[in-house]
C-alpha cells in the first residue's frame, strides 16, 4: 500500500511574518505544548547572575534609596515651613489652592458679598450726584426749595400744590379722609394730576365727599352727572363705600378713629432717601385692605390703601431731602399728642 500524500502547511505570525513550515504532526504537537505552557509556569532559573548583572541590580537599588531619602527630606522641609507660618497665611494659601473666584455675566469677578454693597454704594453716590446737579441746574424751582424726586419743575401746578400742602399731612377730618380714599381709588384709572384737575367738580357731585349725604344719593342721578369724570365701576365703589363709613361711623364714632386704631394712633415716619425705597403697598396696608373689603368697601387694594395712606398722613413717605419731611414729622408729633391728650380726658 502506498503512503498518503504529504503536504506543508504555512503557519502565519501574529505580525504577518511566515514561521517555519512543519509537517502537521509536529503543528498538533507545539499547540499542545503552547497550551500546556499558559497553564503550567515556567519554573525560575537556579543559575546564579554574572557578577556584571549583580553589580547593576545593586546600583538600581542604590539609586531608589536615594531617591526615596530626597523625597522624604522636601516633603519635611515643605511641612515644617507650613507649620511655621501663621495660621491666617496658611488658611489663605490652602484655601487659595481651592476656591475659585465666580465669574457673573458681565464678565465681572465676585470672591466676596461685599461686593454687591460697593455696587450699592455706586448707585447711592450715582443718585447723589444727579441729585445735587438737579438742584444746582437751572431748571430748579423758583422758590429754591428741593422736593421730592417724583415732583419736577414741569409738574403741574396742582400736583405741586398738592405735595407742599396736603401730601404726608395728617388728617383727622372724616369728610376729608373719605374724600381722600375716594380720590386713591381712582388712581388705578386716573394719575394724580387727572384726579386733582376733577377734583373741583367732584366736590359739587359727590356733596363735598360728606359720607353721610353721598350714601342718601340716587345712583342713576350720580351717575349722569360724573360719568364724564370717573368710570361707572369708581361711582357705583364711592356710592357704596359712603354706606360702609356711615356704619363704621356708627360703630367706632368716626372715620378717623377707625383708621388711626391701625398705626395706634401714631403715624409712620419712613426714612427714606431715594425714590427707589418708596414701596407701592406695605403689610400694614395690606391688613387694612382685608378688613375693608370684610365690611363692604370696594376698590381698596393694598395699593389703594397705601396711596391713602400717603395722601392723609398715616404715612410720611417724604424723602428726607425734602423740605416738607421735618414739617410733617412735626405735625405727625402733634396729631399724636393731641389724640394722647383726648383718650387721657375721656
Amino acid at each position: 500500500m502506498s503512503d498518503p500524500p504529504r503536504f506543508r502547511s504555512v503557519v502565519i505570525g501574529p505580525t504577518g511574518n511566515k514561521l517555519q513550515r512543519k509537517p502537521p504532526g509536529m503543528m498538533k504537537k507545539t499547540t499542545v505544548e503552547s497550551k500546556d505552557e499558559k497553564k503550567t509556569k515556567k519554573p525560575p532559573d537556579t543559575t546564579p547572575d554574572s557578577p556584571t548583572t549583580t553589580l547593576k541590580q545593586c546600583s538600581s537599588i542604590l539609586r531608589r534609596n536615594s531617591a526615596s531619602s530626597m523625597t522624604a527630606s522636601y516633603s519635611s522641609d515643605a511641612s515644617s515651613s507650613c507649620d511655621s507660618l501663621p495660621l491666617s497665611v496658611a488658611s489663605s494659601s490652602s484655601s487659595s489652592s481651592k476656591k475659585k473666584p465666580v465669574r457673573r455675566r458681565s464678565g465681572s469677578v465676585s470672591s466676596s458679598p461685599s461686593g454687591a454693597l460697593m455696587r450699592r454704594k455706586q448707585v447711592d453716590e450715582k443718585e447723589d450726584k444727579a441729585a445735587a446737579a438737579a438742584s444746582s441746574n437751572a431748571d430748579c424751582f423758583a422758590d429754591g426749595r428741593k422736593r421730592c424726586a417724583w415732583i419736577t419743575p414741569k409738574a403741574d401746578t396742582c400736583y405741586v400744590d398738592f405735595h407742599d400742602e396736603e401730601w404726608g399731612v395728617p388728617v383727622q377730618d372724616d369728610k376729608k379722609l373719605f374724600e381722600l380714599l375716594c380720590l386713591s381709588g381712582a388712581l388705578s384709572e386716573l394719575s394724580w394730576t387727572d384726579i386733582l384737575s376733577r377734583r373741583p367738580l367732584l366736590r359739587e357731585v359727590f356733596m363735598d365727599f360728606d359720607p353721610v349725604a353721598v350714601s342718601e344719593l340716587n345712583e342713576k342721578k350720580v351717575a349722569a352727572a360724573a360719568l364724564s369724570l370717573l368710570s361707572e365701576v369708581k361711582i357705583r365703589s364711592i356710592l357704596d363705600n359712603s354706606r360702609c363709613v356711615r356704619k363704621i361711623i356708627a360703630e367706632h364714632g368716626s372715620f378717623n378713629k377707625y383708621m388711626y386704631n391701625f398705626v395706634n394712633s401714631k403715624p409712620t415716619q419712613s426714612q427714606f432717601r431715594y425714590q427707589r425705597q418708596v414701596p407701592v403697598k406695605t403689610s400694614k396696608a395690606e391688613f387694612i385692605s382685608k378688613d375693608l373689603v370684610r365690611r363692604g368697601f370696594r376698590s381698596v387694594s393694598p395699593t389703594v390703601v397705601y396711596s391713602f395712606m400717603q395722601a392723609a398722613g398715616l404715612t410720611n413717605d417724604h424723602l428726607i431731602g425734602c423740605f416738607r419731611y421735618q414739617e410733617c414729622c412735626v405735625d405727625a408729633e402733634a396729631t399724636t399728642k393731641g389724640k394722647k391728650k383726648n383718650e387721657s380726658d375721656k
